[in-house]
């Protein structure tokens, strides 16, 4: 089993940056691939970047170079800076990692942009 706990979501105005947070424990040590989605109202849960064991990183094309997932492995953390939001990044980010096949999501931290 896996826990994952989000944080660093907040209001933000346009322009500004965030930079979001997941804890991961339990065994850690089967955790491959790690990643942020996220989900605004009305719309399904979409993929904002990716990193796996080795540190590839994967990002969803809208993000436009904006935002940046990194790993800390002795912290157990992962990180997603989100720089120049735009209102449209307003959702639920979450948190997921891959264990042996299995996908474990965290409970979601909430990121609002006003304009």
């Amino acid at each position: 089993q896996v826990q994952l706990v989000e944080s660093g979501g907040g209001l933000v105005q346009a322009g500004e940056s965030l930079r979001l947070s997941c804890v991961a424990s339990g065994n850690i040590f089967s955790i491959n691939t790690m990643g942020w989605y996220r989900q605004a109202p009305g719309e399904q849960r979409e993929l904002v970047a990716s990193i796996n064991g080795g540190g590839s990183t994967n990002y969803a094309d809208s993000m436009n170079g904006r935002f940046s997932i990194s790993r800390d492995n002795a912290k157990n953390t992962l990180y997603l800076q989100m720089n120049s939001l735009k209102p449209e990044d307003t959702a639920v980010y979450y948190c997921h990692a891959n264990s042996r096949g299995v996908d474990y999501w965290g409970l979601g931290t909430y990121v609002i942009v006003s304009s």
